[in-house]
Order: structure tokens, then sequence, then C-alpha cells
């Protein structure tokens, strides 16, 4: 009887990873292409082995009974009938073959974006590593030139039938084919590329599209980009979660976009004209005459894009009145002239009453 461990050269407790590393590089070394048709025969046992050893089902059975309880005479008399009655009462029994693809597992990544990508919208490549289909054996498992064989143990049905005695009687009971697995072909010789999984992983490309008006956290879905199957199954999808900058000179409020200006005393005392740089370019503001600090001039149509609407929402231009901090001779005695002018040589403080939003609005202001 063969000893498929000793095949790969590895130990009876060694790892998944352990096997198929040992079977990657004897499949390289015993390759017909490499080493001749002389080492045909120990390429296909190599081939065996791994077949075996690399399903945790078909690998436990092994270990119970070597080669024979993988063609159904190896298993525990006891277990074996329990297993068979408890399949037939209870959704067992198969009625054809089973697919050997599954659908490869969904895939999330992070996009880092400025705040103009998301005024806008903008497209994105990212880099990211991941199972992809095998350029080998384009996932179908199988050595190129080779492909599955029907399963001699159930003639490619998938399923085996068992006469079992129990407390009911002598019963014929349907299970999966446990040398096939229940795919009713197997594989002789996998692809030494993917050792069979018909997958490897790789880096890849993928543009993404981000749509404006998206917001930190929410997650892009691009159907189909995700992990390849395994043994062609069907790839998952790529979930992009953004995660967008702190801007230094806007803020996001919902739709709308928010920045300050300094404007000095005397220009707001006396009303001027400024240039403000936006995303959409330098625009003209016109500052009234008396604008107090906390005075908000809006600009429609300068925001952020509404997501999956039409249009988008206001920039807001805060004004903050710069009072001077240092002032000279001349300037103090011209201040000195205004206050008198204005009757405010002495002037009386005036508690002016407001609303609760006003106080919350100065909170913000003061901890910011």
């Amino acid at each position: 009887m063969s000893n498929h461990y000793e095949t790969l050269g590895v130990p009876r407790d060694a790892s998944q990873e352990d096997i198929k590393r040992a079977y990657r590089r004897l499949a390289r070394k015993l390759h017909p292409d490499v080493a001749g048709p002389g080492k045909a025969e120990e390429f296909k046992a190599v081939n065996e082995a791994y077949a075996v050893l690399s399903d945790e089902e078909s690998r436990r059975m092994y270990d119970l009974g070597g080669d024979d309880a993988l063609h159904g005479s190896g298993m525990p008399s006891g277990f074996g009938a329990f297993s068979d009655i408890f399949e037939s009462f209870f959704g067992g029994v198969r009625t054809g073959p089973a697919p050997r693809g599954r659908r490869g597992q969904d895939a999330l990544v992070s996009l880092s974006l400025e705040l103009e990508d998301v005024v806008f919208g903008a497209e994105k490549e990212i880099s990211h590593t991941l199972p992809v289909e095998c350029p080998t054996c384009h996932g179908s498992c199988a050595a190129p030139g080779t492909e599955p064989v029907a399963c001699r143990e159930c003639g490619g049905t998938g399923s085996v039938q068992r006469v079992a005695n129990s407390i009911l009687g002598q019963m014929v009971t349907q299970t999966v084919c446990p040398a096939c697995r229940g795919h009713g072909t197997v594989i002789v010789t996998p692809c030494s590329e993917c050792a069979g999984e018909g997958r490897v992983r790789a880096t890849r490309n993928v543009t993404v599209r981000v749509p404006a008006g998206v917001e930190d956290g929410m997650r892009i879905r691009l159907s189909g980009q995700g992990e390849a199957g395994v043994e062609g199954g069907g790839p998952g999808d790529l979930f992009v979660e953004v995660r967008v900058k702190e801007d230094r000179v806007f803020q996001r409020d919902g739709d709308d976009l928010v920045c300050e200006i300094e404007v000095p005393m005397t220009a707001s005392a006396l009303g001027c004209s400024l240039d403000v740089e936006t995303f959409d370019g330098r625009r003209t503001i016109d500052v009234e005459p008396g604008t107090d600090s906390g005075h908000v001039i809006s600009l429609k149509g300068l925001g952020v894009g509404r997501l999956n609407r039409p249009g988008r929402g206001d920039l807001k231009v805060v004004v903050e009145v710069k009072t001077p901090s240092k002032v000279d001779d001349a300037q103090r005695a011209l201040l000195q002239q205004l206050a008198k002018l204005r009757g405010e040589e002495l002037p009386a403080a005036r508690v002016v009453q407001h609303s609760s939003s006003f106080f919350s609005k100065l909170r913000e202001r003061i901890r910011s």
C-alpha cells in the first residue's frame, strides 16, 4: 500500500501549507516537460498523494484506513452504518454530481480621497493583492493538456450506494462518493502553478469611479472584482471603503462647504470687495459696510455635488473681522478721534439677548 506522506516527503502531522509547498516542489522537479518521460510514474504518484492529502475529508479517511478507506472498505463499521442512516433520513442523498467551483470571498480595500474628489467625483486606480484565476489552467485546476476524468468509484455520478444493517433491518443508502467528494470527476494531474486550486495570488489594478457627494466611511461595491473562486468558482465582490482627508481651507457641512476669511476692521466698517479661491477657481465677494464677525456670505452652487442627485450645495464664507492688537501713535490718535466723533469715548456695556442657537454657535467657536 502506498504511503502518500512518504511520497510527498512530509510527516503525518504536516500542515496543509507544508503539503502544498512539498507538492509544488516535487511537481516542478518531476514534471515530464522537465524530468522527461522516465519520471511520469513518480509524477503521477505525487499528484495522487496531493489529491488525497490536500482535502481535509479525504485526508481524514486516509488516516483512518489508508487507501481502502477512500474506496469505501476501510471505514469503521459502526460509524459508517449510523452515518449512512442519518444521511438517508436527513437529506444526505445526492441527485447528481456536485459542482466543483466555490464562489470567492468578498474583498475590502481602503481608498484615500481629497475633498476636491468628493466635490466633483473622480476616477481612481487602486492596486491590491488577492487570489485571481490561475493563468496556466484558467481555473480548471488541471494541468495544461489534461482534464478531469470520470471517477472510477462512482462512475461519474458523484454518489455511491451501500448496504447497511440497522435496527430497522437491511437498508440501501446513497452517500457522497469519498473518492471524488461528490464531483463525479477526479483531477489526476493537477495544475502545478496553482496546486490544483484554480487560483493564485497576484497584484491587480482596478479603476474605481467615485461619485460626487460620497462621505467618509462609505463603501463602493465593484461586482465580480473580489477574490477568484476556488476550483473555477465565480468571483466575489470588491468593496472600496472611502476615507476623505481633512482639507486645510474648507470643511464639509452636508452638501455645503464652509470656509473663513479674515477682513480688516476698517474694511468691514467701510465695505470692500475681496477675491476668494474656491474649488471652481477665483470668485469675488462683496463685504457690505458694517459687516460683523460671524456674518455668512453664500456662493450658490459652489459646494459639494449631491450624491445620486443633480446639483451642488453652496459655499458658505464666514467673515472674521480682524481687530489690530498693536497700533502706533498716529493710528491711536485717529482711532481716538473716531471714537470721539461717534460718542464712544466712554462706551457703556450693553447685554444683548440672543436665541439658544446663538449660544450653541458661540460654544462651537470657543471650542474650535
